[in-house]
């Protein structure tokens, strides 16, 4: 695993020796495509992030299993720790890491199309970042998001939203109002309602996985022209055909 930092990635908040750190797991042979994860945070804070907090921690199941799925067939998966643990208002502290982290990826592997993966304040992020030229597609988990969060960087893009109804941390009300919103203005939409599941992803642990992973990989496949076994399949067997309503409930 290679890992790239960088000192003071912004200007803003107290802690000017915060560090945004990548790490990158390499595709066997050729990268076709990288998968970016993204995690979640506070409302506002400026505290480093530490690799051993849990919502970075949170991730990482999901980082290894698309290195799993897909890494013998191209796909790179780098992770992103933030400088800090907040959102921080207007700063949108986690937005300029993820710019930070995309435009890495683009220096090392231009034109390659670029997936992202976010929980929390990370499902927001990877929403708000989608404009990056190269995102195909994105998957945000249990998002934080509401009335205001605009869909305009998500246009053409492939979007899955998944949310436990019994989350209290972020409202799944607001996240299936944004899906509302977005579709006619993403290339497509999911949103899927997981019953008895709240914010933190332990209730239907498999099936978060599932849903998020796959729609990646099977993302990936389409783009790369690669015929993924496993959790492509897996993931189409859980909804259904394109142009249901949303919401999907499982």
């Amino acid at each position: 695993m290679r890992k790239i930092d960088d000192r003071d990635a912004g200007t803003e908040g107290p802690g000017a020796a915060a560090r945004a750190v990548l790490s990158i797991v390499r595709a066997s042979g050729e990268t076709r495509g990288v998968a970016l994860v993204l995690h979640g945070g506070r409302s506002k804070s400026y505290e480093s992030v530490r690799g051993g907090h849990l919502s970075p921690a949170r991730m990482l199941p999901f980082a290894r299993a698309l290195r799993s799925g897909g890494g013998s067939h191209g796909l790179a998966v780098w992770t992103l720790r933030n400088r800090y643990r907040g959102w921080n208002g207007t700063d949108m502290s986690p937005v300029q890491d993820a710019r930070w982290a995309l435009s890495h990826i683009s220096r090392e592997h231009p034109g390659v199309p670029i997936f992202l993966l976010g929980h929390s304040m990370g499902g927001l992020t990877a929403l708000c970042v989608a404009d990056h030229p190269e995102v195909q597609a994105v998957v945000a988990l249990a998002p934080w998001l509401d009335a205001r969060t605009p869909v305009e960087p998500v246009a053409g893009r492939r979007i899955l939203i998944v949310h436990g109804t019994e989350d209290r941390w972020t409202s799944p009300a607001d996240s299936l109002a944004y899906a509302r919103r977005a579709d006619g203005v993403a290339g497509s939409v999911d949103y899927v309602a997981l019953k008895g599941a709240g914010h933190f992803m332990f209730r239907r642990v498999g099936l978060w996985n599932s849903l998020a992973t796959g729609f990646i990989l099977d993302s990936f496949a389409g783009s790369a022209g690669r015929d993924l076994r496993g959790s492509p399949e897996s993931f189409r067997s859980l909804l259904p055909a394109s142009g249901a309503s949303l919401p999907v409930v499982l």
